[in-house]
């Protein structure tokens, strides 16, 4: 009796240490910046508006630089990062309209997305800030995986309430509330009450912040900071970008107060790149802006930090990455299975690749397709179709028409040495040109046709 009460003894010690050994699941956190400039953070050499809080991300973790998001636009992009897929797959090509004009329109209801993902894996998974996947209860974040939703439905909304009256479609899960604080405080706000509610076990939070995107109201409290930036525009940005900035700062000193911020996985990217004539942001060296499929229309801030020697410090990673990768990474960090029984992901568990246990490219080519302009990198070579002329202003009105892509005309630029897409090759390599072009031709070929046309254009859009 003795031996056996001793084996048992035993045989509970060593299931208790396997227990005690097994790791916490991570939390995980993804901030979305809104419109923001590929050089308006600190570490891509912003010199005129501080982002400490931004820059601590990177310099606790890993600064990709050479990060993309599938879509030069704001739904796109969200609809990829919430499918880990290529939007174009399912017909997610542009902008949905305004509610009165589209009001079924957003992620189809056939894709799986992150938060379902997280909330099977037994996580609590909130949402905070701008949705713009559809307005409809059905598409709906409560709909769609997110057990705690606070936010708006469109894809830009005022920051300021005009006159005395409160902000308008602002919703607490499905009931409108009103609001009237600076909109980038009151999402702060909100991710730090859902930090204090669901800290002690594990969350999903998706904080997706509409700064800097218009309407172009400044946070008044910041313009004096900034009163040696003579550009009107660009001075409003500085104090939208701050608000932002600071309020990742409270996040981050909240889950540092809770205790919880070494069991955290934190991610920062913008949803496209900066449109510089419509906010002032700065693409820094970056040909074209938001709305275009030159490098300004699709390279973004991309960082991930997992302390404790997680993910490394401090450290850069050069092979382009997408925020596809976003979906698969963060799941794998959860020891949830990323695809489960959906369809193929597109994106790549970057885990490896970021710990240096993993030396080739996470991706062959990254593609691109919206409406008449298409791009595809493989390497440091770049073929792209974009907006007529390019430059610092974006696409425009032009870059929204509804065309059906072709590589004929296609420019080809080498990144490596030209990242700001000036001496186009095409003409003296064409072998290079038809090699990407076959790529890409394969790629469009697995795609469907857009489900609704671009909305028309609204100031501040």
């Amino acid at each position: 009796m003795r031996s056996y009460l001793f084996a048992l003894a035993a045989a509970v010690g060593v299931i208790s240490v396997a227990a005690a050994a097994e790791p916490r699941a991570p939390n995980i956190l993804i901030i979305v910046s809104d419109d923001q400039g590929y050089g308006d953070i600190g570490v891509h050499g912003c010199k005129d508006i501080p982002t400490p809080n931004i820059d601590s991300i990177a310099k606790n973790g890993v600064r990709c630089t050479n990060g993309y998001v599938s879509g030069p636009y704001c739904s796109p992009t969200r609809a990829g990062l919430m499918t880990g897929r290529y939007q174009t797959r399912f017909g997610h090509e542009f902008n949905p309209g305004p509610k009165d004009e589209t009001p079924d329109i957003g992620l189809p209801l056939t894709e799986v997305t992150l938060a379902e993902r997280f909330k099977a894996a037994g996580y609590k998974t909130g949402m905070v800030g701008k949705w713009h996947l559809g307005y409809t209860e059905k598409l709906r974040p409560t709909s769609r995986g997110f057990e705690e939703f606070y936010g708006f439905l469109a894809g830009a909304h005022p920051y300021t309430p005009p006159g005395k009256a409160g902000h308008r479609g602002i919703f607490r899960g499905t009931k409108e509330v009103e609001e009237t604080g600076y909109l980038t405080d009151v999402f702060a706000r909100e991710a730090l009450a859902y930090l204090d509610r669901h800290g002690k076990e594990p969350f999903f939070l998706y904080l997706a912040f509409n700064a800097v995107h218009g309407p172009m109201h400044p946070c008044e409290r910041y313009l004096k900071r900034f009163e040696s930036i003579k550009n009107e525009t660009r001075r409003t940005y500085a104090t939208m970008l701050t608000a932002m900035d600071d309020a990742i700062g409270q996040v981050l000193q909240k889950l540092k107060d809770l205790g919880i911020a070494d069991d955290t996985l934190i991610t920062f990217i913008s949803d496209n790149g900066g449109p510089e004539q419509v906010n002032a942001s700065d693409n820094g060296p970056l040909n074209g802006g938001k709305a275009t499929t030159w490098e300004g229309g699709i390279r973004v801030p991309f960082l991930i930090q997992w302390p404790n020697g997680k993910l490394p410090a401090g450290t850069t990673y050069d092979q382009p990455v997408i925020q596809l990768d976003l979906f698969p990474t963060v799941l794998s960090a959860a020891r949830a299975d990323p695809e489960g029984k959906s369809v193929k992901l597109d994106g790549v568990n970057l885990l490896p690749y970021l710990r240096g246990e993993v030396r080739t490219p996470p991706h062959e080519a990254l593609y691109w397709r919206f409406g008449g302009q298409l791009a595809v990198r493989a390497g440091d070579w770049k073929l792209v179709k974009a907006a007529t002329g390019g430059g610092r202003a974006g696409g425009g009105g032009a870059a929204l028409r509804r065309e059906k892509a072709t590589v004929d005309g296609a420019k080809l630029f080498n990144l490596r040495d030209d990242v700001g897409e000036q001496t186009d090759l095409a003409a003296k390599m064409p072998e290079k040109v038809a090699e990407l072009a076959g790529m890409w031709q394969k790629w469009n070929a697995e795609l469907i046709e857009p489900r609704w046309g671009p909305p028309a254009r609204k100031k501040g859009e």
